[in-house]
């Protein structure tokens, strides 16, 4: 062979470069739904942490362990209560359920949807005077076709 006739012809170099695009193709959409399924994951692991720390307090307070405010029914007054601590009958140190509120990954904010124990399950605004559970404000829709506000 001669020095000229090595390389590639020019429908190798085509072929090649379509081959390329069909699989980034393919990658792009893939990876947009593996985004999205893993903030849904870490949406689910903030709400369920969320929702176990005022469980933990509320049992706390049935247990008499922590004073009970009127008309908070044992739930904390706010999400920053279960952040900054709670006074523990007999013990000198606060107990703290969270160590922080965290981001809803849907609005990358700390801003959360809260009801209280005598709001309505479907209820949209929250009535202050305890935090019984708290949803995501995203307006979005989740892959499996439910909207994130009512996870």
């Amino acid at each position: 062979m001669t020095r000229a006739c090595r390389g590639f012809t020019v429908a190798e170099l085509v072929m090649v470069t379509a081959l390329l695009a069909v699989l980034a193709a393919v990658a792009l959409p893939t990876g947009r739904f593996m985004l999205q399924r893993e903030r849904e994951w870490e949406l689910r692991l903030d709400l369920r942490l969320m929702r176990n720390a005022i469980d933990d307090h509320k049992r706390l307070a049935d247990q008499g362990m922590i004073q009970v405010n009127l008309g908070t029914e044992g739930y904390p007054k706010s999400l920053e209560d279960l952040v900054e601590g709670i006074n523990v009958v007999g013990q000198l140190t606060k107990r703290k359920f969270l160590r922080r509120i965290p981001v809803d990954p849907m609005t990358g904010k700390a801003e959360w949807g809260l009801r209280s124990y005598q709001d309505s399950s479907d209820s949209t605004s929250w009535g202050g005077q305890n935090v019984y559970d708290v949803y995501s404000v995203s307006e979005g829709k989740a892959l499996d076709g439910t909207k994130y506000k009512d996870w």
